[in-house]
């Protein structure tokens, strides 16, 4: 008597599958459409269209120094995947003014030169997977730090000043009548200097041990006449000097990238006043992985995976907590290296800031 194979896992779905294929093909169109987001960026195809109304592909080519063939097809490519308006049965293409907002004022373009790096870097990568070996912040390709800053800067720039530092308890009286701040992990500045600008009174130093983020925070701050208040130098977390302690402290979306997170907490209560504060901004995250699962998370965890894992393992501990760590893994961070206050002060849809103190 013939009997049924027995079924050992769920049965196929074709519609399921129908789905996911729908999922594929829009990764793959958003995978190869980030590419030509950074050559818009590049050569200020996006910027030449900001408040030009309906402009043709010769036009927009003329505007900004390019070939109509190419440009055609770059805004053919931008209409389809919702980043530019096109006027059906027209030569017409638009960026409409909430288009215009996000790749400009905003900025966003900042975070496909990231994707870039990490395409670039894939190589190294994958090797890393086989070797359980860190890739270092360092040993990148450069399009990480200048997108890096670019993507960080206008969310920085909307609630450092306005919302973070006044949620920190007594911290905004001290900068406005004058306080000593390290901004650890300062990579190009761009916390550091928002602060400085906010602050006139008071004295900063950033501290990175990435020498060419330091030289570039160097030139723009001289060019925008801060190095009489801001101090940059090479420093890592658990090093930078304290020749007098600080007011402040500041971790900007990096805690997560160290190796020995927990030493470097050590260092900071070792530099901070009695009565000082360390400022940890980190990456939105929940404490269980699943509650990660959602568009943001799926940012981060993918970012994590590319950079922030494997600067962690190219480090001593190598704790590697990833971008997605949560409150209460750097919770136990912080009070494990001696802070007995800690609190979540001020959250974002994409940063938590949490307060520190002695």
């Amino acid at each position: 008597m013939a009997t049924q194979p027995m079924q050992t896992g769920p049965a196929f779905d074709e519609s399921k599958l129908h789905a996911f294929m729908e999922r594929v093909v829009g990764d793959l169109g958003a995978a190869m459409h980030a590419t030509l987001v950074v050559i818009g960026d590049k050569l200020g195809l996006y910027k030449g269209m900001v408040g030009a109304g309906p402009v043709t592909p010769a036009e927009l080519a003329a505007k900004t120094g390019t070939t109509e063939r190419y440009v055609r097809e770059w805004l053919n490519a931008n209409a389809a995947s919702g980043y530019v308006s096109h006027q059906s049965g027209t030569e017409l293409y638009e960026l409409l003014p909430e288009q215009a907002f996000a790749l400009t004022t905003m900025d966003i373009g900042g975070a496909f030169h990231i994707v870039s790096a990490c395409s670039k870097d894939e190589p190294k990568i994958t090797q890393a997977f086989r070797t359980g070996e860190g890739v270092g912040w360092h040993e990148h390709d450069a399009s990480l730090f200048f997108g890096t800053e670019r993507f960080f800067r206008p969310n920085y720039a909307a609630n450092l000043i306005s919302s973070w530092i006044p949620a920190l308890e007594g911290v905004e009286a001290r900068l406005k009548a004058g306080a000593r701040v390290a901004d650890v992990g300062c990579g190009h500045g761009a916390s550091t200097m928002l602060m400085a600008k906010a602050y006139p009174k008071s004295k900063f130093y950033g501290f990175d041990y990435h020498s060419g983020s330091i030289e570039y925070a160097r030139h723009v701050a001289g060019r925008d006449g801060l190095l009489d208040q801001i101090s940059f130098e090479v420093a890592s977390s658990k090093s930078y000097p304290a020749d007098e302690k600080y007011d402040l402290v500041t971790f900007f979306d990096c805690l997560h990238d160290m190796g020995d997170p927990t030493g470097a907490a050590r260092h900071v209560l070792s530099t901070l006043k009695p009565d000082g504060t360390w400022m940890i901004v980190e990456p939105f995250a929940h404490d269980t992985a699943h509650e990660n699962h959602n568009p943001i998370g799926r940012v981060f965890y993918s970012a994590s995976t590319m950079i922030c894992t494997p600067a962690s393992l190219a480090q001593e501990v190598g704790a590697a907590l990833g971008a997605q760590a949560g409150e209460q893994r750097i919770r136990t961070v912080v009070t494990d290296a001696g802070f007995t206050r800690f609190r979540r002060a001020a959250e974002t849809p994409f940063n938590l800031v949490y307060e520190a103190r002695p």
